[in-house]
């Protein structure tokens, strides 16, 4: 429901005057239930409402032990944010565009939604159809083995949003924008990962200013945080530790409330503790800080 931007997080139910005011019938709405209700039975086997939205029930499965930390639900899609007990509506938070989605709990998910492996992955779907199908192996090591900061592009231009040539695309964006142009297929995944942090950490500095709120960690979670080249790179950006894993986070965050409601775990603290002690979860901690720092005004002159 709070996805809809017809959910007032104040009250906790419908905002009827919004939807008054843009003539939609409310008589169509159901109840809001929370996460974790029993709404019937199928087959005899009790059916259990999870946080609906795929990230809410990724964001439960967060392996952690501590309150200071944000989260990254990592995909095509990447989706950084704040667990927060209320939801932070304010002048500051609409300028920064971010949104606060309903949690497990009665949480908020204050969150903004930022361009993922996207662009990585349309850069590997033309390489491939050029005759250089690149494993993952491949593009780390080519990645590792470019000159770092040649060029940064702005994850979220509108550019980047259709499929297709997307090496051409960055090539073009680097023209436009005054900087050198990437000029390797190496190069250019060096160019996308790296901008790719650095966005992150413009992001999380939005949400730490908007919230309040000391950030000593941060989570990556869902399919991309496999992805070790990027994880790295992420905790060099943001300057702090990065922990990886759970890789099927929603599916477990889903299995987590279905087991709480059934008695079976205690409640998300007990359940993020078990998981904190998974062999799955990767710790990377910040290298080379000095030249991230020295070349982020650089990505940032980009987004003015």
């Amino acid at each position: 429901a709070s996805t809809m931007q017809l959910y007032n997080p104040t009250l906790g139910d419908w905002d009827r005057d919004i939807m008054d005011a843009v003539g939609i019938p409310t008589d169509l709405l159901t109840p809001i239930l929370a996460p974790g209700t029993r709404i019937g039975q199928y087959q005899g086997i009790d059916v259990i409402l999870p946080a609906c939205h795929d990230t809410g029930s990724a964001v439960v499965a967060v392996p952690t032990t501590t309150e200071n930390y944000a989260y990254l639900s990592s995909g095509t899609w990447s989706l950084l944010g704040l667990e927060l007990d209320e939801a932070i509506i304010s002048d500051a938070s609409y300028q920064a565009n971010v949104t606060n989605e309903g949690g497990y709990g009665g949480t908020f998910r204050l969150l903004k939604n930022i361009m993922g492996l996207w662009v990585a992955d349309q850069c590997r779907a033309t390489w491939a159809a050029q005759g250089n199908d690149y494993s993952f192996a491949q593009l780390t090591a080519m990645v590792e083995g470019a000159a770092p900061f040649k060029a940064f592009i702005e994850p979220d231009d509108p550019s980047f949003l259709p499929p297709g040539d997307m090496p051409a695309r960055i090539i073009d964006f680097c023209r436009r924008s005054g900087q050198a142009i990437p000029e390797s297929d190496a190069e250019i995944m060096a160019t996308v990962y790296i901008s790719l942090a650095y966005k992150y950490r413009y992001v999380l500095e939005q949400l730490i200013e908007v919230s309040g709120r000391a950030v000593d960690r941060l989570h990556i979670i869902g399919g991309g945080s496999r992805n070790t080249l990027l994880n790295q790179m992420t905790a060099n950006a943001i300057g702090r530790p990065v922990i990886a894993g759970p890789a099927e986070a929603t599916a477990t965050g889903n299995a987590i409330v279905q087991l709480i409601a059934i008695g079976e775990l205690g409640g998300v603290t007990e359940s993020r503790a078990l998981l904190s002690q998974s062999a799955e979860n990767r710790l990377y901690e910040p290298q080379d800080s000095a030249s991230w720092d020295d070349n982020y005004p650089r990505f940032c002159a980009l987004l003015d």
